[in-house]
């Protein structure tokens, strides 16, 4: 058995680490907005090269609780992707304003910045591009349109801790990032958990508020507020991960390119990487028109493989009053069709990773040869 995700080994690695961590928080009797979380925000804002970061209790609130400072609410618009996770559309729903989808470029799967200026209306307040898999869209030309049209940029970083765009990390590309730390994350807790990132020093205040219960002083609330701390537990393991990632992201870099190599000339298309992006691999993702039959072949030999995402969140119940039918993104639903995720994580070893991409070239082969011959 290959699992998709085996954070054991990581875990095994680190035991001492974390059990230290752990008796430190159980020592000191503070759990909620302590040290930990103090100290954790300091150096994950030092790693992003950020002024502020704010721990919150998951990445779906990082989304939230920033569109709510920035007074997004009832009436107005923040554009989104087409092809993302549905926690992206939910943070804008949370506030009462509407999503409105723009379809991703079809090699990177990320949203396409020269479709969103047709998507602004008057009622547009941000847009929210998405790093999807871990690397990063293409900002300078967003942040130049939302400059020209006077809107607020939120990046959905939670699949993209240490990437880099043209030099720079994300979470600092827009006027702010929202991370998660969900356990299979590139930096992940033992729990959930998420932050925001920004430079904005009046945001930053706001958003220490508005996580809890709007009040800076406790029992004084200057707003009506939200439960929505990281948890300090969460907050000293991470701090034990934080001076590993780097050199994770490293192996995860290392992984996708023998994944790439070995996949050539297989008829699987992966992720394509411009040249201005360094991607940090949260996933290793490829399109397969014969998806289902790959995914079950590699079952059958034991192999464990994930559909991030099978469907878009325009097609999804939740946005049924959207009205937004079947074919209105095609890419979109094209991209969702077709894509299936390899096991991928930093200790995975080189035997287990060649096991993967010889199952996944046999059976893209003989899927082929199988659908050439009903055409015939």
């Amino acid at each position: 058995m290959i699992p998709f995700l085996d954070l054991s080994a990581m875990h095994a690695e680190l035991r001492p680490q974390l059990d230290d961590a752990f008796r430190r928080v159980l020592d000191s009797s503070n759990f909620i907005l302590g040290p930990e979380t103090a100290a954790f925000e300091r150096e994950f804002a030092d790693y992003c090269g950020a002024r502020h970061c704010i721990g919150v209790g998951n990445g779906l609130d990082a989304l939230f609780l920033t569109l709510k400072a920035w007074g997004v609410g009832p009436g107005d618009e923040v554009i989104v992707p087409s092809n993302t996770f549905i926690a992206t559309w939910l943070a804008v729903s949370y506030t009462g304003a509407t999503p409105v989808p723009v379809e991703p470029d079809p090699r990177t799967m990320n949203i396409d910045p020269a479709l969103i200026e047709a998507a602004i209306t008057p009622r547009t307040r941000a847009i929210m591009p998405v790093h999807l898999y871990g690397q990063p869209a293409d900002m300078d030309p967003i942040m130049e349109l939302a400059a020209r049209r006077g809107l607020k940029v939120l990046e959905d970083a939670a699949q993209a801790h240490g990437a880099r765009y043209k030099g720079r990390r994300a979470g600092t590309l827009g006027h702010a990032a929202g991370f998660s730390f969900y356990p299979g994350k590139n930096l992940g807790a033992l729990g959930d958990g998420g932050a925001i990132v920004t430079n904005d020093d009046t945001l930053a205040e706001q958003l220490r508020t508005l996580r809890n219960y709007g009040s800076k002083v406790k029992y004084y609330n200057e707003v009506q507020g939200h439960n929505s701390r990281l948890d300090e537990l969460q907050a000293a393991l991470l701090r034990t991960k934080l001076p590993l990632l780097d050199g994770w992201n490293v192996r995860r870099r290392a992984l996708a390119a023998q994944y790439s190599a070995a996949l050539q000339g297989s008829g699987l298309v992966p992720q394509h990487v411009p040249e201005w992006a360094e991607p940090v691999w949260h996933l290793y993702v490829v399109r397969s028109a014969q998806r289902q039959q790959l995914q079950e072949g590699l079952a059958a030999r034991g192999i464990q493989t994930i559909i991030h995402y099978p469907v878009p969140p325009h097609l999804q119940p939740a946005y049924a009053e959207l009205k937004l039918e079947p074919g209105r993104f095609p890419v979109s639903e094209a991209i969702h069709a077709e894509v299936l995720s390899l096991p991928f994580w930093p200790q995975m070893q080189d035997s287990q990773q060649a096991e993967v991409a010889a199952a996944c070239r046999q059976l893209s082969t003989n899927v082929s040869a199988s659908a050439a011959d009903k055409a015939a």
